[in-house]
């Protein structure tokens, strides 16, 4: 076996205050090593700042077509989003409208290219595309991002190709998981098709997608034993700073995904296996 590389990333970057600190705190005393930064997220002057005094931590650019607000005015993408600015919140019903709505797809290019150039605006290094829930396994929104990859310089992008049965033992209902991991699988196949035609470079294995809302320790742990050579991704959302507030002697109380992240088992578990911290950066080595 080669050597193996691992992006960590945390997504949904600028999407409030507390996502943002976790991130951070993440990158600074976890296994962190990379981000996502939604462009029309409420904290996402907050998460600019903190990247700039974060050098080290790469950025990338979180596209948001659902469960989200947008950057262009509700006048501007009517077939899009409600007069609040609203994208739609159930994904299966806003990536069948984006497939067979022309209107639609054309609002979305223009929506996605004002995110690209909010993100451009901010000076820092564009470092990978990957999108809120996934939506740009969608043919209608991967194409839009394709020709912004090309035109901003960033042909990185992530392909939420999970292992299914890597993460099936963790996951509650399985078996009716497995439809839907099927469904991403013959997406993600002719994703990878189109990025190769087109000069993209993607990780060879995205941990995350079939666990999401029930990641765990033992999750990641499991996962670290199975990363093929190359580079692989595991994604996360971490949600809240460590809980100060009911800490007792002196330890503070970690929640969620940021736990995981600040575990000193896993940190460990990486470094026994000789894993290699990487970003979306190290893609040209392979």
């Amino acid at each position: 076996m080669g050597p193996r590389c691992l992006i960590v990333n945390g997504d949904d970057f600028g999407i409030s205050d507390e996502v943002n600190a976790a991130i951070i705190l993440a990158w600074r005393r976890g296994i962190l090593t990379s981000c996502s930064l939604m462009p029309g997220g409420a904290a996402f002057d907050g998460a600019v700042r903190l990247a700039r005094e974060n050098p080290g931590l790469a950025v990338g650019i979180h596209i948001t077509c659902v469960h989200g607000k947008a950057v262009l005015p509700p006048a501007e993408i009517p077939s899009l989003v409600d007069r609040g600015g609203n994208f739609p919140s159930d994904p299966a019903t806003a990536g069948l409208k984006y497939f067979f709505c022309k209107r639609a797809a054309k609002d979305l290019g223009r929506e996605f290219a004002a995110q690209f150039e909010k993100f451009r605006s901010t000076g820092l290094e564009l470092s990978h595309i990957d999108s809120h829930c996934h939506m740009h396994v969608n043919p209608a929104v991967l194409a839009p991002l394709l020709e912004l990859g090309e035109k901003y310089g960033v042909r990185k992008m992530r392909v939420p190709d999970d292992d299914f049965f890597a993460a099936a033992p963790f996951i509650h209902g399985a078996f009716l998981k497995a439809g839907y991991a099927l469904v991403f699988k013959l997406l993600c196949a002719g994703m990878k098709s189109k990025l190769r035609r087109r000069g993209f470079s993607f990780p060879s294995r995205v941990y995350g997608n079939l666990a999401t809302g029930a990641m765990s320790s033992e999750y990641v742990l499991s996962v670290l034993e199975k990363i093929p050579a190359g580079l692989s991704e595991i994604y996360f959302h971490p949600d809240a700073p460590p809980d100060t507030s009911r800490s007792s002697g002196g330890t503070p109380l970690l929640r969620g995904e940021l736990a995981i992240l600040l575990d000193p088992e896993v940190r460990a578990r990486i470094d026994r296996l000789g894993i290699t911290p990487a970003t979306y950066r190290d893609l040209d080595r392979f």
